[in-house]
């Protein structure tokens, strides 16, 4: 089974960097100044994590802190599915 990093990072690298060769940053590497990402690809990322991961992404919650590396991005889904869990 897949960990949540590999299929953010997978998820990244075909869609949003179209590699064939993988996911070449560091997972702590922020997707902003790196210009791995734009504000557009943010909202693809968005629709990935509700549809790949069963999550609400309320508007609040699209921040840096949430959304700016692979770390992060993981960090943010466990969370929510941890709240999911908790209901």
């Amino acid at each position: 089974m897949n960990s949540i990093e590999d299929l953010i990072r997978t998820y990244i690298a075909q869609n949003i960097l179209f590699s064939s060769n993988g996911f070449p940053y560091p997972d702590d590497a922020s997707f902003l100044e790196n210009g791995i990402v734009d504000s557009m690809n943010v909202l693809e990322i968005v629709m990935f994590v509700e549809e790949k991961f069963g999550i609400k992404v309320e508007d609040a919650e699209i921040i840096p802190e949430n959304f700016d590396s692979v770390t992060q991005l993981a960090s943010y889904i466990r969370k929510k599915q941890t709240l999911m869990l908790n209901q």
